[in-house]
């Protein structure tokens, strides 16, 4: 570990890597303060951006958002009882009413403070176990990649809200998509039809963009409310907060190591970390200190556990590949536009990278904690953008990094296209996030597949020969199996009460 922070502080202690780690931090606040965006529509804004920058300072930059981005809904959730992103809708069972109580500036203060906190504590598991688990994985070859692959596209049902055979659909179609361009074997186009543009695929940003960005603008038209303005308290500046944190020092570290679990979960999520520690939290407190009436606790503990998850989601993805929620899937992206693959490779040849993007971690949240302070004014006047200022903003942004990436309209019109398909995905309630899994895992699954055939003489026998590789199988036909059975039982839920008398 200490190797690894070693090798990364050249590349990250630069006035660049630096500047852009702080200013990602404070896109991130804005971004989650403002509901409808969170810190998934951050990374995909700036995705362009950072692809024309070195790798630590692109990926500081972007996880700085994915920090700042969790933490700033719980702003909006406090001060207008609209959680800013899902992570922090268990934030209003208390937050809200400290606000009413006229306590809006501890909450936010508090809120920032255990995101902060929480954030440090995960971090700080993800620097112990990232190298344990790439370790072990430098064990693998052709046949257990291969196996991983299959039980990371697995995970999309995992990631998917609703129904996990949509979710397997919408990972079905990023398979499809990953299979476009030139074969990595043979060198013969595949799905081009003809397009010279398409011989390396439809590029990885343009569908990104097109899918979260552009649908969601759309969305955003069809609410209306373009110049609702909402009022707002003043806020100054909260350091009371952070004294009062103190006082909650076991609940603070409990949260925080629920949200590290359940975020090295894939699919799990940080909003399911943030309910099971609020309920933890309620269950052991005392009945004077009110949960659910303006409990301080109470902040703390889905705070704490929300940033606490960004920690935990970044484990399976930085060791071994997997991403633990749909912003780790863009984040891993990201690594493999910037030539860089997780798991091993990343550990053992590239140690300075690795150790770079734990810096940035672990600085993004010192980061918030200061400017997640001194910025509280600053938030109320966010809060009182219109939509018709907002939305012109994200569609440029979107359009100009869009292009910017080959300065090829060809993009534009890829983003165009999957920003239709996103929206019609959307409405039928496909998830977006396991289509981007499939691009990433599916070039993973097929060229390990393949080269673990060629080493094979006795064809598929090599995936159960192999003890790994025959157990990592096992877990994804558990996996299947569960997912087949809970897609079986949501099928005949539905006939069930629609049988039922009234």
């Amino acid at each position: 570990m200490l190797e690894l922070i070693r090798e990364g502080v050249p590349l990250f202690f630069s006035a660049q890597a630096l500047l852009l780690t702080s200013l990602g931090v404070a896109a991130g606040l804005v971004i989650g303060v403002l509901p409808g965006l969170g810190p998934l529509m951050g990374i995909v804004l700036m995705l362009p951006v950072a692809f024309h920058l070195p790798p630590v300072p692109a990926m500081g930059m972007l996880i700085a958002i994915y920090i700042g981005g969790s933490a700033g809904g719980s702003i909006s959730a406090i001060l207008l009882r609209i959680p800013g992103t899902p992570l922090a809708a268990a934030t209003l069972f208390d937050g809200y009413p400290m606000a009413q109580k006229g306590r809006a500036q501890d909450a936010v203060g508090l809120a920032v403070s255990a995101s902060a906190i929480g954030g440090l504590i995960g971090g700080l598991i993800l620097l112990f176990f990232s190298p344990i688990l790439a370790d072990f994985a430098l064990r693998f070859a052709p046949p257990e990649y291969a196996a991983m692959a299959i039980l990371g596209l697995l995970t999309i049902s995992l990631v998917s809200e609703g129904s996990p055979l949509k979710g397997m659909l919408s990972g079905g179609l990023g398979l499809v998509l990953a299979m476009v361009g030139t074969d990595e074997f043979t060198n013969a186009y595949r799905f081009t039809f003809g397009n010279f543009n398409l011989s390396s695929g439809p590029h990885l940003v343009a569908v990104v963009v097109g899918l979260f960005a552009l649908s969601e603008v759309v969305f955003q038209i069809e609410g209306g409310g373009f110049l609702k303005r909402p009022s707002i308290d003043r806020l100054g500046i909260s350091l009371k907060g952070l004294r009062l944190i103190l006082s909650h020092k076991l609940n603070l570290l409990r949260s925080a190591l629920i949200g590290t679990f359940f975020g090295a979960i894939p699919g799990a999520g940080g909003d399911v970390s943030a309910f099971i520690s609020y309920a933890t939290a309620k269950r052991l407190a005392r009945e004077e200190e009110g949960y659910g009436d303006g409990a301080p606790g109470g902040v703390v503990a889905t705070e704490a556990a929300n940033n606490g998850t960004c920690g935990g989601a970044l484990i399976p993805s930085l060791s071994l590949g997997i991403p633990g929620d749909a912003s780790t899937a863009v984040l891993l992206g990201a690594l493999f536009l910037l030539g860089f693959f997780p798991g091993p490779d990343l550990f053992q040849n590239t140690p300075e990278i690795a150790g770079g993007i734990f810096l940035a971690y672990l600085t993004s949240n010192v980061v918030l904690l200061v400017l997640g302070l001194l910025l509280a004014p600053f938030f109320g006047s966010v809060l009182r953008i219109p939509k018709a200022w907002l939305l012109p903003i994200v569609l440029l942004l979107s359009t100009l990094g869009t292009y910017a990436l080959q300065n090829s309209v060809f993009d534009l019109w890829v983003m165009l296209v999957f920003g239709v398909v996103g929206y019609v995905l959307r409405r039928a309630s496909y998830p977006l996030a396991p289509i981007i899994i499939g691009m990433i895992l599916g070039p993973v699954l097929e060229n390990n597949f393949r080269r673990a055939l060629l080493l094979s003489r006795d064809g598929l026998s090599i995936f159960i020969e192999r003890p790994i590789s025959a157990t990592i199988l096992a877990v994804d036909a558990l996996l299947l199996i569960a997912i087949v059975i809970s897609t079986i039982r949501r099928s005949i839920s539905p006939r069930a009460s629609a049988s039922d008398p009234v």
